[in-house]
């Protein structure tokens, strides 16, 4: 069996007044997989996102590997590349969407991956993805204040897929402010960019992948329909 891409390992995060908002977490995440995670409100879901992307401190327990090397022996700039965290909702940022690729497309950590890369991989052009979703590109020229929640959100989501160097993509309700024809087609690029899940070359709803974006995912949705869409498999935090 290949080894995982991630590890999660007896992860503890305590709240403000020191009780667990989850203990001694463990789980392992593969290439070709969509974990689902899923609880009641204030289980920690988004939390786990964060402490994940290295965003969020659990120096009260816990270790995180990638490709089998803890996140302590990381370059975390290089970390926060490999694994992508994308908000429910965009911080509002200054400028336009298009000021904001071009940013962290020359972000020096970036541009070292891709140079020090030996992979050929096949670009996914942002501006096209997002217009498969729905967003004209004359809206990448707007300020990100004047964007609706869905606009924003499927241009922060389609950056992400597309902007390369992510193996793994942590999605916090990425599609929470779309219509359910929007998130469908939302749902089916994202899970047609990842590789095939042992040697198998479609999911279970009969889509193609194709391996051209990131190699796993982790999702964060409150709709079950979605989650069983989606995922390969599930965890529950409100049992932790």
């Amino acid at each position: 069996m290949a080894s995982p891409i991630l590890e999660v390992e007896d992860l503890t995060v305590l709240r403000d007044n020191d009780s667990p908002l989850f203990s001694n977490l463990s789980l392992k995440l593969s290439q070709g997989e969509v974990l689902v995670l899923k609880g009641v409100s204030g289980s920690g879901k988004s939390t786990l996102l964060k402490c994940i992307a290295e965003l969020n401190l659990y120096e009260k327990g816990g270790n995180i590997k990638l490709y089998g090397k803890s996140s302590k022996e990381w370059d975390i700039p290089n970390w926060r590349i490999k694994i992508a965290y994308v908000p429910q909702r965009p911080s509002l940022l200054p400028g336009t969407p298009l000021d904001f690729l071009t940013t962290i497309q020359n972000l020096n950590a970036r541009q070292k991956i891709s140079k020090d890369s030996k992979e050929d991989v096949k670009r996914i052009d942002a501006l096209d993805l997002a217009q498969e979703w729905g967003i004209e590109k004359t809206l990448w020229r707007r300020d990100w204040g004047t964007l609706s929640g869905g606009e924003s959100q499927r241009i922060a989501l389609s950056i992400a897929a597309s902007i390369g160097g992510a193996d793994i993509l942590l999605l916090d309700e990425p599609t929470s402010a779309l219509d359910p024809e929007s998130s469908k087609k939302v749902e089916e690029s994202l899970l047609s960019m990842l590789p095939p899940v042992q040697g198998q070359t479609t999911l279970h709803n009969g889509i193609q992948r194709k391996g051209t974006g990131p190699k796993a995912l982790i999702w964060i949705t409150h709709s079950a329909e979605q989650a069983e869409r989606v995922g390969t498999r599930t965890l529950d935090l409100s049992r932790h």
